[in-house]
Parts: structure tokens; C-alpha cells; sequence
């Protein structure tokens, strides 16, 4: 059967690697989180008992606040280049650009929140404890988010075909 939208050049079918639906659902996630710890962070020097807290934890703090930033600066990137590049020539380049963006964001982003987490924890539990929980924050994020996609690669069965080379099989059959 025939549809008019193969023959459109603006139409990315979903499993097209020009598509970027999935990459700016995965950006709006990273983007949204930045953003609330930003927003918890830039009041926490305004409240009133942010001056008895210890000097090595408001340089946590500055440290998680600046590293926020960069994390927030580098997620929403993408969203700036792809507007001010209308139209985008290159799908291809630019899944690469934002992709480079979104783990370059996550490497502060990785160090803010085990730090957030020693400056909030260490009010509630004490320095020794809030050591642990940020070490465990750390650990954890180390391994899911770095580690774990080493160890356990999103393989695929030899019988099994990638979207992508599904949709240059539909693109080379319709020639």
C-alpha cells in the first residue's frame, strides 16, 4: 500500500535513525531533574539555618549548585542548537551532538548528587552517616548509570535486526 509520507522529507518514521523522538524524550528526563535540583539548591543559602551548617559542606554545596549548572547548561544545549539550526540539514550530526551533550551533562550532574546528598543528609543524620549515604549515591550511580551499559551491552540476537537496519531495508526496496 501506498503512503504519501514516504515521499515527504519533514516525515521520520519512529524507527527512522533520523528520528529524534526518543532522544528528546531521554533529554526532557535529564533536563527536568537538573532543573528541580537547581531549584532546590538556589534557595538553600536564603534559609535561615544554611549559616551554622559547617564550612566543607557549603563548599559541597557550591560544588553540587555549580556542577547543577553545568549539568543544566549541556542537557538543554540540544534543545538550543536544534531551534536556531531550523531546518536541520543533518538528523544524523546533530543525534550525535545532543547525544555527546547528554553524557557530557551527566558527568556533574554524576558529582551534584552525591554531594546534595551529603549536604542534606549530614543535617539529618550527622557527618558519618551522610558519608555513607553519599558514598551508596555515588556507588550507585557509578554502576547504573556508567558501568552497568559496559557490563551489559543492549546485545541482540544475530536473527534479530536493529531499527535502523529495518528502515535502510524499507529505503532501499523502495528504490
Amino acid at each position: 500500500m501506498y503512503d504519501p509520507r514516504a515521499d515527504d522529507p519533514s516525515h521520520v518514521a519512529k524507527d527512522d535513525p533520523n528520528s529524534l523522538a526518543e532522544l528528546l524524550q531521554e533529554l526532557r528526563i535529564l533536563l527536568q531533574g537538573a532543573q528541580v535540583l537547581v531549584g532546590f539548591l538556589i534557595v538553600l543559602p536564603f534559609s535561615g539555618g544554611f549559616a551554622e551548617i559547617e564550612p566543607l559542606e557549603k563548599w559541597m554545596y557550591l560544588g553540587a549548585f555549580l556542577a547543577t549548572l553545568v549539568s543544566l547548561v549541556l542537557f538543554s544545549a540540544p534543545a538550543l542548537h536544534h531551534r536556531l539550526q531550523r531546518p536541520l540539514v543533518n538528523r544524523i550530526r546533530f543525534k550525535n551532538f545532543a547525544t555527546r551533550m547528554m553524557v557530557l551533562g551527566a558527568i556533574p550532574l554524576s558529582c551534584a548528587l552525591p554531594l546534595a546528598t551529603h549536604v542534606a543528609a549530614s543535617q539529618i543524620a550527622g557527618e558519618r552517616i551522610a558519608t555513607v549515604i553519599a558514598a551508596v549515591i555515588a556507588g550507585l550511580i557509578a554502576f547504573v548509570w556508567w558501568l552497568a551499559p559496559k557490563l551489559f551491552p543492549n546485545g541482540r540476537r544475530s536473527s534479530e535486526r536493529s531499527g535502523e537496519e529495518a528502515w535502510r531495508e524499507r529505503w532501499r526496496s523502495r528504490g
